[in-house]
């Protein structure tokens, strides 16, 4: 069954859990990755805003590759980063809207969410439940009222 990332903001802390979770399940030679999830003060005094790939329907970063190293995953539906392809050009980090192509200083590599291969690990994390990662329920099955 296909399933979607959700994003809550008001659920979010900002305790930054989420981060340390996706830098421990992206680690390289066991140092951890760039996270590509943070959160962002949102305005107010304990509000925060996840910023995570929003795996956009038609996506900036992918349009703005030119050697075509981003691609939709068809089983995840994740938006991967091919290292192998990747030429370090950045434009992908400058045509995204949303911040999400992000450069990893210490492994010199870009990267963005790939979902974690289709199983969140951040939103296993969360203890508001302000990330999710929930079965799509198709129009027929749900319930009205």
């Amino acid at each position: 069954m296909e399933s979607r990332f959700i994003v809550t903001p008001n659920l979010c802390t900002g305790c930054r859990t989420c981060e340390l979770a996706c830098a421990f399940a992206h680690s390289i030679d066991g140092k951890p990755g760039r996270s590509r999830i943070y959160p962002l003060p949102a305005g107010k005094p304990d509000l925060f805003t996840p910023v995570v790939c929003l795996q956009c329907d038609d996506p900036a970063c992918v349009k703005s590759c030119l050697v075509n190293a981003i691609t939709r995953n068809e089983e995840t539906g994740a938006l991967d980063l091919d290292q192998d392809k990747c030429v370090k050009c950045a434009a992908c980090t400058a045509a995204c809207p949303f911040g999400c192509a992000l450069y990893d200083t210490t492994h010199d590599i870009f990267v963005k969410c790939d979902l974690c291969g289709g199983d969140p690990v951040c939103a296993h994390f969360c203890p508001t439940k302000a990330l999710e990662y929930l079965p799509i329920v198709p129009k027929k099955q749900r319930k009205v009222g």
